[in-house]
C-alpha cells in the first residue's frame, strides 16, 4: 500500500480552465454564466464536501489497510454523493461554504458521518466492510452499482438522516415502489401489517397509488446505468445533461475504468467533476468535538473532460427530500427523458407483474451497531445484490 500513499494522480485529458464563453454551465441543478458569475460559480463548486484518499487511518477490520490509496475512489465518490443529499436536507441547495467560517452545527454532524473511522456511518472502513456482502475483498476497487447497494445498506442503520435509497434495477425507476418505500404514517397510527398508500387509497378508493402520503421520507434515489458497451453511445448525451440541469441532482459517479469521479455539472460537451485521487492524511475530531474541514473542500478550479470520454457505466443521484419533490422529478423525466426514441432508463408507474414482489428495505434485527454489525460477514447473507448492469439497446 506504501507506494501509493503520496499519490497524486495526473490525467492529460483535464481542462483546468474555464473558458472564456457566453454559455451557462450547470451545477448540481443550478445555473451560472460564466461570463459574469465565475467567483460565484467556483464558490458554489467549493462548497460541495470533497472526499480523497486519506492515509495513516486505522486499519480497515484491524488488520486491513491504513490507507484508500490507489482502490478506494469510487468509495469516496459515493460519500461525495451521499454528502450532497445530506447537505441538501439539512442546510438546503443554496448553503454555501466559507473559509474558517462558523458553520451550522449541522454541517459539523454531516462531516462527521464520513470520518475515517469505524464507528462512523459512511466512513471508508464501513463501506469497504459492507462490500465484503457484495463479493468486494476489502482493497478491491468498486463499479457505481455496487457503492450504491452499499450505500443503500448502511443507509438502514443511520437513524439520525433517515434516508430512504432506492437504487433502480433494469434501468426503471417504478413510482409504486418508491411512494411506499418512502410514506409512513404519523407515529401513533395503526402500521401494523398496512402500508400507508394501501391505507389512503382503502379510505378513498378513488385516489391514484400516487396521492399524497402522511408523511415523507426522504429520498436518496440512484439510477445504474450502462450508456453503451465500450464507450458512452453519443444517442444519451443530451439527457444525460439533463440530469444535472434538475433541482433534484446529485450529479452522477462514473469516470473511466478503474478512476472514478465524482460529477456535478457541464459546461457545453464538457462535463465537470470532482476527483478523489489525492492522498491526505486522516483528520479526526478534534478536543473542541469539531472537525477542522479545510481538507474536505477543494479550492483549486474543478477539472473538465469532454463527455465522450466518460466510460458508458455510471450511476445517476437525485435527492427528493418531499413528496412534491419526487414528483416534480417525476414530470421532468416524462418531459426530457422519456421523449427520446432510445431512452436512457424507464419510469413506469406500477411494479411490473414479472418482477419479484417488492419489499422495502428494513434493518436487519440485530442487537448491535451498524459498525458492529458489518464486521461479521455472516450476517450479509440476507443481503442480494443485482450486480450486472443491463446494457441499453444500442
Amino acid at each position: 500500500m506504501s507506494k501509493y500513499e503520496n499519490q497524486i494522480t495526473i490525467f492529460t485529458d483535464y481542462l483546468e480552465e474555464f473558458p472564456d464563453t457566453d454559455e451557462l454551465v450547470w451545477i448540481l441543478g443550478k445555473q451560472h454564466l460564466l461570463k459574469t458569475e465565475k467567483s460565484k460559480l467556483l464558490s458554489d463548486i467549493s462548497a460541495r464536501l470533497w472526499f480523497t484518499y486519506r492515509r495513516k487511518f486505522s486499519p480497515i477490520g484491524g488488520t486491513g489497510p491504513s490507507s484508500d490509496a490507489g482502490w478506494g475512489c469510487m468509495l469516496r465518490c459515493g460519500q461525495m454523493m451521499l454528502a450532497q443529499a445530506l447537505i441538501c436536507k439539512h442546510l438546503g441547495r443554496d448553503w454555501n461554504w466559507e473559509k474558517q467560517k462558523e458553520q451550522p452545527k449541522e454541517y459539523q454532524r454531516i462531516l462527521q458521518c464520513f470520518l475515517d473511522r469505524k464507528d462512523c456511518c459512511y466512513s471508508i472502513h464501513q463501506m469497504a466492510q459492507m462490500g465484503v456482502g457484495e463479493g468486494k475483498s476489502i482493497g478491491e476497487w468498486f463499479g457505481p452499482n455496487t457503492v450504491a447497494q452499499v450505500l443503500k445498506k448502511l443507509a438502514l442503520f443511520d437513524e439520525w438522516n433517515s434516508l430512504a435509497v432506492y437504487v433502480s434495477m433494469d434501468n426503471t425507476v417504478v413510482i409504486e415502489d418508491i411512494k411506499k418505500m418512502c410514506c409512513v404514517l404519523p407515529v401513533g397510527a395503526n402500521t401494523a401489517d398496512e402500508n400507508p398508500l394501501d391505507s389512503l387509497t382503502a379510505s378513498n378508493p378513488s385516489k391514484d397509488p400516487s396521492a399524497t402520503c402522511p408523511s415523507w421520507k426522504p429520498l436518496l434515489l440512484i439510477v445504474p446505468l450502462r450508456l453503451g458497451i465500450n464507450q458512452i453511445n453519443p444517442v444519451y448525451i443530451e439527457a444525460f445533461k439533463e440530469c444535472f440541469k434538475m433541482p433534484q441532482s446529485l450529479g452522477a459517479l462514473g469516470g473511466k475504468p478503474n478512476n472514478a469521479y465524482y460529477f456535478i455539472g457541464f459546461l457545453g460537451d464538457e462535463l465537470i467533476f470532482l476527483d478523489p485521487h489525492t492522498t491526505q492524511t486522516f483528520v479526526d475530531t478534534e478536543e473542541s468535538g469539531l472537525v477542522n474541514d479545510q481538507t474536505f473542500h477543494c479550492l483549486q478550479s474543478p477539472q473538465r473532460m469532454s463527455i465522450l470520454n466518460l466510460d458508458p457505466s455510471v450511476a445517476l443521484g437525485f435527492f427528493c427530500k418531499e413528496e412534491k419533490d419526487f414528483d416534480n422529478w417525476c414530470s421532468l423525466v416524462q418531459k426530457e427523458i422519456l421523449k427520446e426514441n432510445l431512452r436512457m432508463f424507464e419510469l413506469v408507474q406500477k411494479h411490473p407483474s414479472h418482477w419479484p414482489p417488492f419489499v422495502p428495505p428494513s434493518k436487519p434485527e440485530v442487537t448491535t451497531t451498524g459498525a458492529e454489525f458489518i464486521d461479521s460477514t455472516e450476517n450479509l447473507e440476507d443481503f442480494d445484490l443485482e450486480e450486472d448492469f443491463e446494457i441499453l439497446s444500442v
